[in-house]
């Protein structure tokens, strides 16, 4: 039997703010405890963590562009809660605005703007998902969510750099349910589109909001905690024997 949301210990990388911060709040809502992940949000990071109470919440400073330091952040978290980390959801980003006026398009934009995103996406996803592997094998049970984007099958803002990424997470989330299948460990993508609000999308008109909403069967534009509710599914029993998946989360805009 799987281990229910409120067995599990939790790490959610960029949980310092925006959309990992409502993240943290929902497993923790479900009675797990949770790492928080921050790289400079250290106040909003404590301050969640002071707000979950009950000694069931730690925040951890980390770049999980630097494995050493991920590495360091797992032995803290086991060290803290006397187990390791059983569930990985990787949602930290590298800078980013998600603001099409503002980025570059397909003649302007550089390989490091490119590179700064693969680094963080994909590279970040790697470290974490190598630091927790041990401690989820020697439990037997193991949950990676990655966090994507609706835009790789519909590229409708020239985000280049930031949608080549997290297409290239996706295929690293089926390659490594592929490979730690065997050792009851699965990996999944939950992929939304523009989320109403967090501090990525602050500088999105107004009118984007409402274009968005108005295509989409819900007329809505989903929210960071519907999001969550979504991540947490992947991590619970009733996801046991889904791995591999990408489960776009934006009220029907996109069909998968």
């Amino acid at each position: 039997m799987s281990p229910t949301l409120s067995e599990q210990i939790v790490l959610v990388t960029g949980a310092g703010r925006g959309l990992g911060h409502a993240i943290a709040r929902a497993f923790a809502a479900a009675g797990a405890r949770v790492v928080v992940n921050y790289r400079a949000s250290r106040a909003p990071a404590e301050a969640l963590c002071a707000q979950l109470g009950d000694g069931r919440a730690l925040a951890l400073q980390a770049d999980v562009t630097d494995p050493a330091a991920v590495a360091a952040m797992l032995a803290a978290a086991r060290a803290h809660f006397r187990t390791p980390v059983t569930t990985v959801i990787n949602n930290a980003l590298a800078d980013f605005s998600f603001n099409g006026d503002a980025r570059s398009g397909a003649e302007a934009i550089a390989w490091e703007e490119f590179d700064a995103q693969f680094r963080g996406s994909v590279r970040g996803a790697l470290n974490t998902i190598q630091a927790a592997v041990p401690g989820m094998r020697e439990g037997g049970f193991g949950r990676v969510v990655n966090i994507g984007t609706n835009l790789f099958q519909n590229p409708v803002v020239p985000y280049h750099d930031y949608t080549a990424a997290k297409a290239a997470l996706l295929s690293l989330t089926r390659t490594m349910a592929a490979d730690l299948g065997p050792a009851g460990i699965t990996v999944n993508m939950v992929s939304g589109g523009l989320l109403r609000s967090t501090d990525a999308s602050a500088a999105t008109p107004e009118a984007i909001f409402d274009l968005i909403a108005a295509g989409t069967p819900l007329r809505h534009v989903t929210t960071p905690e519907e999001f969550a509710d979504a991540v947490l599914f992947f991590a619970s029993p009733w996801a046991r024997a889904v791995t591999g998946q990408n489960l776009v989360v934006d009220g029907g805009l996109v069909k998968d």
